[in-house]
């Protein structure tokens, strides 16, 4: 069982996190709890990691037996390194307008090893009315990007995006470089690329301090670079979600997102099997127990969050509950051998 994560961020929000574990909100700008987190804030050295039930940090324990919670291939391949990063995230107020760099970007420029590929699982939403944004409709030009940005002119460019409603259940899938937004009262389980880099394309009346800081140090002429200003279909970002369920287990991402990362529905009737392997498990309603390979039960229950290693073996989910199981790259295998 992972303990709370809180991460203050500039944005409103965290009740409704609060809402679904149980617990008393972290304060009114901690809208964000990364689960199982061996990825720190950018410019931190801490924060942002998870820690164990125990006090030390995931990290830690991952690097001393990446086998143990990875599995063979996965730890052949990448060490201790997840390859994912996965977050609650309550919108307490519509996020600015911004995008996040693709591999190449971040590494060329930024000196880091992964970009922002990031996917949405909607648990809850506040209001009928609820809606994300993602993606230009229609090409934008450098000039006309850059004059938006400059004038920070926000209808400009939240007027520029696909809006897109959602309702529980949803998915949507957010390539790196596509510019987007999260309205306010949504509730999300986000997976993403193990990184913190964001462009705010708006900035300026959402509680940033200057222009450097929205641009990550590096000034509009390089940031902008990242961004794909290219049109894109709002539908292509959406995933089956919980609509498609035909079963216990069910797929909510596209497959273009197994590349980075996937996400499965688990709704025991009354059992249901999980994959070998590492996964985070989020459990967004009812009660009921996780049953591993080795080990004890462990008793789960609604906003209870999980982290399962490979070592758990082959593992069930019982009960009346719904959870969403969150996995690294598909290409990562699960160390099946």
């Amino acid at each position: 069982m992972l303990p709370a994560n809180g991460v203050p961020r500039f944005y409103r929000g965290g009740p409704e996190i609060a809402a679904l574990r149980g617990t008393e909100p972290a304060g009114e700008r901690v809208p964000e709890d990364w689960v199982g987190s061996m990825t720190t804030v950018f410019g931190e050295q801490e924060l942002g990691l998870s820690r164990l039930p125990d006090g030390a940090l995931l990290r830690d324990a991952a690097a001393a037996d990446p086998v143990a919670f990875f599995g063979p291939r996965h730890a052949a391949r990448r060490g201790a390194d997840p390859g994912l990063l996965v977050k609650l995230l309550d919108a307490g107020e519509r996020l600015p307008v911004h995008v996040h760099p693709d591999d190449r970007f971040a590494r060329e420029t930024l000196r880091t090893p992964y970009g922002k590929t990031e996917a949405w699982i909607v648990v809850g939403t506040s209001k009928d009315d609820a809606s994300v944004a993602a993606g230009f409709r229609d090409d934008v030009d450098p000039d006309t990007l850059e004059r938006w940005v400059r004038d920070q002119d926000h209808d400009a460019l939240l007027g520029a995006l696909n809006p897109i409603p959602v309702r529980p259940g949803d998915a949507v899938f957010v390539p790196a470089g596509t510019p987007h937004a999260i309205g306010d009262g949504v509730l999300i389980v986000e997976l993403q690329q193990p990184s913190d880099l964001s462009v705010l394309l708006e900035w300026d009346g959402f509680g940033i301090a200057d222009e450097r800081e929205a641009s990550l140090g590096l000034g509009w002429d390089a940031a902008l670079r990242c961004v794909d200003r290219a049109a894109r279909d709002a539908a292509h970002l959406r995933g089956p979600g919980a609509a498609a369920a035909n079963g216990p287990v069910t797929a909510l991402l596209p497959s273009a997102a197994d590349a980075y990362f996937r996400a499965d529905r688990v709704a025991p009737a009354p059992i249901a099997a999980l994959d070998r392997g590492f996964a985070i498990l989020v459990v967004t309603d009812g009660a009921g127990a996780l049953l591993p390979d080795h080990g004890e039960p462990l008793p789960v229950r609604r906003g209870d969050t999980v982290l399962v290693p490979w070592a758990a073996g082959a593992c069930h989910l019982e009960g009346e509950l719904v959870a969403i199981a969150c996995r690294p790259p598909a290409d990562q295998g699960d160390g099946l051998s």
